[in-house]
């Protein structure tokens, strides 16, 4: 099990809680700022679990292009189902922002354009 599924089955719920604006604003001061910090690490999140699952899928592709050949994988499809359950990576970008677990830092170049 890959470290990403095993962080997303330890506590985190898969669906949306409401969040205090007022909390997620004082993690930087800036409202806005911290909601572009989750928004970069959701993506990064999901970068990682599309990869994961084609990585995951491709083993059961077929290369060839006969019809009567496909078939339905049962492995296969407990493979998209747990991924299917999985949160969005938008709810686990916000839970580990909310933990102080994403590293994050200015760049000085925007400041003094």
């Amino acid at each position: 099990m890959s470290k990403l599924r095993r962080q997303v089955s330890s506590h985190i719920p898969n669906v949306v809680e409401t969040r205090s604006l007022v909390a997620i604003k004082a993690k930087t001061g800036n409202l806005y700022e911290s909601i572009a910090i989750i928004a970069k690490r959701a993506n990064q999140i999901n970068i990682a679990i599309r990869e994961e699952l084609h990585s995951k899928l491709d083993e059961f592709a077929s290369h060839t292009d006969s019809l009567e050949e496909i078939h339905e994988n049962k492995e296969q499809i407990e493979i998209s189902k747990a991924y299917e359950r999985m949160p969005n990576p938008a709810i686990l970008a916000t839970e580990e922002f909310m933990e102080n677990k994403i590293y994050y830092r200015h760049n000085d170049e925007d400041l003094f354009a």
